[in-house]
């Protein structure tokens, strides 16, 4: 196994990529801390560091989605994560399959997968 310690955090943080196992598709980017490494490679289940709420976050902890590790990578920079998932319901906040549903000119080309109302 790879020393975390040689892991490049910036300010404490390493990015994240969820990529589905089977498809390839993106499904997020987030941000893990070493704790949220720790926990994800301890469990088999992504956890992140949530900047916006400043604590630990299991991803699918309150909605049920959650991402089952099946391969974890680390660039060749050493300083971002890639993880190969499989994704229980959808992986964004907004009730799509994926965070990148829309393209640049707004347009939504994803698939949504639940209402957030009923899930938060």
């Amino acid at each position: 196994m790879i020393d975390l310690d040689e892991l490049k955090f910036d300010n404490g943080l390493i990015p994240a990529i969820a990529q589905d196992n089977e498809t390839g598709e993106v499904l997020m980017f987030a941000y893990m801390n070493r704790e949220a490494l720790e926990k994800t490679i301890e469990t088999g289940i992504m956890h992140y560091w949530s900047r916006s709420r400043q604590k630990l976050w299991k991803k699918g902890e309150s909605s049920g989605h959650l991402q089952t590790v099946k391969e974890l990578l680390v660039d060749c920079d050493m300083d971002v994560l890639l993880a190969k998932i499989e994704q229980e319901g959808g992986a964004c906040h907004k009730g799509y399959r994926s965070c990148f549903y829309r393209n640049i000119e707004g347009e939504v080309v994803g698939e949504k997968m639940f209402n957030p109302e009923d899930v938060y």
